[in-house]
């Protein structure tokens, strides 16, 4: 089992920027590739950024591409979405989600993903 827990969400004007933290705890963080997804009212999830296990891939939705930054520190257990020139379409509830993938690479589906969090309110006014 996997226990993951977001904070960092909250209110923010646009052109702001928040930083999410993600802690992860119960197994080897480092097996893991992790994701971020976000879901809107009335919306489907969708995957906002990816990353493998060693940090060394990532992936974005377009949308977030020159905005969006993921990371992770293995050594924290953590995994991080840096989120800059945020926009009032960036408001959902972002989650993370841990993959125990069989080699390091990123992964877009979010089937893959056996293990997320509760999820954290991120809310862009204009």
């Amino acid at each position: 089992q996997v226990q993951l827990v977001e904070s960092g969400g909250g209110l923010v004007q646009a052109g702001g920027s928040l930083r999410l933290s993600c802690a992860a705890s119960g197994r080897p963080f480092s097996s893991f590739a992790m994701g971020w997804f976000r879901q809107a009212p009335g919306q489907e999830r969708d995957l906002v950024a990816a990353i493998s296990w060693s940090g060394g891939s990532t992936y974005y939705v377009d949308s977030v591409k020159g905005r969006f930054t993921i990371s992770r520190d293995n050594a924290k257990n953590t995994v991080y979405l840096q989120m800059n020139r945020l926009k009032p379409e960036d408001t959902a509830v972002y989650s993370c989600a841990a993959n125990p993938a069989r080699r390091d690479d990123y992964y877009l589906v979010q089937y893959d993903y056996n293990y997320w969090g509760q999820g954290t309110q991120v809310t862009v006014s204009s």
